[in-house]
């Protein structure tokens, strides 16, 4: 059931790999990208919590924010 809400997100996302990023060229600060990291995140944590963790990551980056690696935490309730 979790994963029948996630794909339409990831869709979104792909979409935006696809269509929408290439234009916007490769600015990436961040080792995984914003939108493979909410994938990851989407994935590993579910639709709430991966969006939350997702949103937060985009919202750090910016110019005066950080870079370099910075994978997508573990779940550590995942059972």
């Amino acid at each position: 059931m979790n994963n029948l809400l996630i794909k339409p997100f990831i869709i979104l996302v792909r979409f935006y790999q696809l269509a929408i990023s290439p234009w916007l060229g490769n600015n990436c600060r961040y080792q995984p990208t914003c939108s493979h990291y909410m994938i990851g995140a989407l994935k590993e944590h579910g639709l709430l919590k991966g969006l939350w963790i997702g949103t937060k990551r985009i919202g750090r980056c910016h110019p005066w924010g950080g870079q370099g690696y910075d994978p997508v935490p573990k779940n550590n309730t995942k059972k």
